[in-house]
């Protein structure tokens, strides 16, 4: 069995973007990939640990964070 992720990021326009512009972005990704031969299973959430970052001689240093993406799932 072979698996297939890809990250889903959606553009919402804040002022007359709805949740449905939102679906029909995941929407089409999927249909791409079903007619690429790929099956949808899921959209899973990855939760990720950024490490900080130090800076150049301590300037312009970040902290460390975490941050959740979502991933699609197809399987071929």
């Amino acid at each position: 069995m072979e698996y297939k992720v890809i990250p889903f990021v959606a553009s919402l326009d804040p002022k007359k973007g709805t949740s449905n512009n939102v679906a029909e972005q995941l929407e089409e990704i999927i249909n791409k990939a079903e007619e690429q031969g790929w099956k949808y299973v899921r959209l899973e959430s990855v939760t990720t640990y950024v490490q900080p970052d130090s800076g150049c001689f301590g300037i312009g240093g970040q902290q460390g964070y975490t941050t959740t993406k979502q991933m699609i799932v197809f399987q071929g």
